[in-house]
């Protein structure tokens, strides 16, 4: 069996299910108890839930192992919680804008226990709304820490004792959590992880982020909005050093118009408090003073105490190590989500998770394509992006069509005050085919779906021109930049 390792770049997307829904594959031919293979899920979030469901659903038993709350970390920890904070963000920079449109509004103020009871009461009904729907396709969850005894039982430590539970297939989506380095003296009070960062008790004075990452701009992005000071600590030449430099530019010229500082070809290398100072320390000898540090720089896979090696699962660094259709190195037990190491979104996990619970099936399915995934930064201006990117296309001597067109030629985002920004289609010279696209501006996460759509079904830049659009809008911009 070959087998592959992949990296990506961690933006998220929620892919909530709710109990409301009706259940996946509901009209399928169950098969009766006797019949039904038994499967074990490790993790509960968007993957493990996708798998549970799905499987549930075509007449599987399956047991889910979860040791917190249902919604994995992706909805407890990481995305739901920064977007919820982004939410407020972005409420804050439209009312200190709203001069611009003629309005006069008291300076609006930041209660931040307000907003971390908002965060605390979300992230329930996520907990809630997965367990009913999971409970409802007759899954059992249990609560608590889940390890491999051999390749087809595992151990499970419950507040109650501990539980043997023999699988015929299993799905390990144990996600991750954030890197900390050991020069970091994390204490979640002046120094801080990302998972920190949603329970401060006040606004930081001055922050000082490090690592400019999808997750390192979101957050700066965030407290520099709430009425925090920020200084972001870029260790490349760029912040996104991964992404398109046009995109880049643009959020840097936000992030300075804002008053952010900007530490770039900086990397940061040990943090010493010194009084009420946080004080970041560089390896070109600059430093950065603050109130407060916040650790971005990226994530380790929670797979440490899985024993793994009892089931003879092959790991790299830590990380799963998949094939195609998210097999590990014994075809039996499947992994899926950032415990793989590959394109950490919450769309890519769940679509992992039905797609292996149908194949664990023995239902025939196509591997994952995650060239077509979304993806989106939640800045203001947002960021997001589908398929094949100029840099990429570049880099791999392809040839492409690219059209830009600003949103400062767009009627509803000139109207709104929202012109920075660009939409960018990249097609296929030859028969006009869309490759991909980028756009940079307000609601982006949004305006990508129509690009998203293209890609996935081939749609040709001519069909998109013919697309009739609501005037003005700012989903114009993609019909524009086609033609």
């Amino acid at each position: 069996m070959r087998l592959k390792h992949v990296r990506g770049m961690r933006v998220g997307r929620t892919g909530n299910f709710f109990a409301r829904r009706r259940p996946l594959y509901a009209s399928a031919v169950t098969q009766s108890d006797q019949q039904a293979p038994h499967f074990l899920v490790i993790g509960g979030g968007p993957a493990g839930t996708a798998f549970a469901t799905t499987a549930a659903a075509r007449g599987a038993a399956v047991t889910l192992v979860e040791k917190e709350i249902g919604g994995g970390a992706a909805h407890l920890h990481d995305c739901i919680p920064s977007k919820t904070m982004v939410a407020s963000a972005i409420r804050v920079s439209v009312l200190r804008d709203a001069a611009k449109l003629g309005l006069t509004i008291d300076p609006a103020k930041v209660d931040m226990a307000t907003l971390s009871a908002r965060i605390k009461a979300i992230t329930g009904d996520i907990n809630r709304s997965r367990t009913a729907l999971l409970e409802s396709q007759g899954v059992e969850i249990v609560h608590g820490e889940g390890s491999f005894m051999d390749d087809h039982t595992a151990r499970v430590v419950t507040e109650d004792g501990e539980r043997v539970i023999p699988f015929d297939k299993a799905l390990v989506a144990t996600g991750s959590v954030p890197r900390v380095p050991d020069w970091a003296p994390v204490d979640g009070e002046r120094v801080l992880t990302t998972r920190d960062a949603y329970d401060l008790p006040e606004v930081p004075e001055h922050l000082i982020v490090i690592g400019s990452g999808v997750t390192g701009v979101e957050f700066v992005h965030i407290f520099q909005s709430l009425g925090a000071k920020v200084t972001l600590v870029v260790s490349r030449q760029q912040i996104l050093p991964h992404r398109d430099p046009e995109v880049a530019a643009v959020l840097e010229e936000d992030f300075l118009d804002r008053g952010v500082k900007l530490l770039i070809g900086a990397r940061a290398v040990g943090i010493d408090l010194e009084g009420d100072e946080v004080v970041v320390r560089c390896d070109d000898g600059r430093v950065a003073r603050g109130s407060h540090a916040l650790l971005a720089i990226g994530s380790v896979p929670s797979t440490a105490n899985l024993g793994l090696e009892n089931a003879g699962v092959e790991t790299d660094n830590g990380y799963l190590v998949v094939d195609e259709m998210q097999r590990t190195s014994v075809p039996h037990i499947y992994g899926a989500g950032d415990c793989t190491g590959q394109l950490p979104l919450s769309s890519v996990a769940a679509m992992q998770g039905r797609k292996i619970a149908l194949h664990a099936l023995g239902v025939p399915v196509t591997p994952v394509d995650y060239s077509k995934a979304a993806q989106a930064v939640f800045t203001e201006p947002e960021i997001a992006s589908v398929g094949l990117e100029e840099v990429e296309a570049a880099a791999e001597g392809r040839k492409v069509r690219t059209t830009k067109v600003p949103f400062a030629a767009n009627e509803r985002a000139v109207l709104q005050g929202y012109t920075r920004g660009f939409v960018k289609v990249i097609s296929d010279p030859a028969t006009g085919v869309v490759l991909g696209g980028t756009i940079v501006g307000h609601r982006a996460s949004e305006l990508i779906s129509a690009v998203a759509l293209a890609v996935t079904a081939r749609v040709t830049v001519s069909q998109l021109v013919d697309t009739l659009m609501v005037h003005p809008s700012m989903s114009e911009a993609i019909a524009d930049a086609a033609e």
